[in-house]
């Protein structure tokens, strides 16, 4: 399960990637960030109402209420920051599936093996940039429904997994985040949801590298 990624994306290189006019970049001056935990806010690009290509702030992981199991207590909510190919047809889901899909840009995500401690391992794209950007396949919605606060106001996203390819297999066994094809930005943001259900598939290994490899790797600036 994908915790931890990093977008160090420069702002206007966005805009080119995912096709967002300097108008409808809504993040202000955005910074680059090595690391991104769940809640976290980050960049996103979602249609607006008028089906035009936005750039947005979104924190990440869907939130559900969580109470104490001994003094039944509001605590603070989970954050469901995967969302299982598989699944997509679950409640918690199927609504953002159907008619919230997302591009989360990214330019490495983390997974963490063994314990005590855990070797944290990045991965990003081959290609002749040292990272070069890319997108996670989303979903987003705005509010969190039952949970109190400024959080349930929150407009979120989340990340969709699926199978893992060789190369993230020997470190995460099962899962790892949907990355997005360019060519396949627009029919998973616009295309039916069995267009867009075709798009869940693992990200070709040969086409991606670890970057990063440590103790304690826990961001992933561009040196």
């Amino acid at each position: 399960m994908c915790n931890l990624y990093s977008n160090t994306t420069a702002q206007e290189a966005m805009r080119s990637l995912f096709d967002v006019s300097l108008e409808l970049d809504r993040l202000g001056n955005a910074q680059p960030l090595p690391a991104i935990w769940p809640k976290y806010e980050a960049p996103v690009v979602r249609l607006d109402t008028e089906g035009r290509r936005e750039m947005v702030m979104m924190h990440w992981g869907f939130l559900t209420p969580k109470t104490s199991a001994k003094t039944g207590k509001p605590l603070a909510p989970d954050a469901w920051n995967n969302a299982r190919d598989d699944k997509r047809g679950s409640g918690l889901w199927r609504a953002s599936f159907q008619s919230r899909r997302c591009l989360i840009p990214g330019s490495s995500f983390r997974e963490a093996k063994g314990r005590a401690p855990a070797t944290d391992f990045w991965f990003a794209l081959a290609g002749e940039e040292e990272r070069p950007p890319f997108a996670f396949a989303g979903l987003w919605r705005q509010g969190q429904p039952s949970v109190d606060g400024e959080a349930g106001q929150w407009v979120t996203h989340t990340m969709m997994t699926t199978e893992a390819n060789d190369l993230v297999r020997p470190v995460h066994p099962t899962r790892m985040p949907v990355i997005l094809a360019p060519e396949d930005y627009e029919t998973w943001l616009t295309g039916t949801a069995e267009e867009a259900a075709a798009l869940l598939r693992p990200y070709p290994a040969e086409r991606m590298r670890i970057v990063r490899e440590g103790i304690g790797m826990t961001s992933d600036p561009m040196s």
